[in-house]
């Protein structure tokens, strides 16, 4: 006979978290006119504002098919262009456009709002052992 256990087992826990956290952020970036995956492009391109696409797919995990669908929407809306490299004809550097500042400035504001909320009444010490605890259990899955 199997006991049922006393507690939701902690994967089950963070998933179902992962899951609630990941849809609350991006419906916070869709209400400011984003999503995660536009969050992770302009943020790229601020912290290296010349960057080839095939940089830019590696930096924020984006298959290059699927990148290319996003800048596309981005360039359309005058948010980045694509440029050819001068150095290597093959290369396309992604840069930011005076919009794609205003919308990096406006999801920014967003996330940062966002984490607020998240946090709210979690004492540093307590995120900072979070943050230690979530790190352990990565570790723990990539050694299985």
């Amino acid at each position: 006979m199997r006991m049922k256990p006393a507690t939701t087992p902690i994967g089950l826990q963070l998933a179902n978290t992962s899951k609630a956290v990941s849809r609350a952020f991006n419906d916070r970036l869709a209400d400011a006119g984003g999503s995660v995956p536009i969050w992770l492009i302009l943020s790229s391109l601020k912290a290296n504002e010349r960057r080839t696409q095939l940089e830019l797919a590696r930096a924020v995990g984006i298959e290059g098919p699927t990148l290319t669908r996003h800048l596309d929407g981005l360039e359309e809306n005058g948010v980045v262009r694509r440029v050819r490299d001068g150095g290597d004809r093959r290369a396309v550097r992604v840069e930011l456009t005076d919009e794609g500042e205003r919308l990096f400035q406006t999801l920014r504001q967003a996330v940062i709002a966002f984490n607020r909320a998240l946090t709210d009444g979690v004492a540093d010490d307590e995120l900072e052992r979070l943050r230690t605890a979530l790190a352990r259990l990565e570790q723990n899955v990539r050694r299985s």
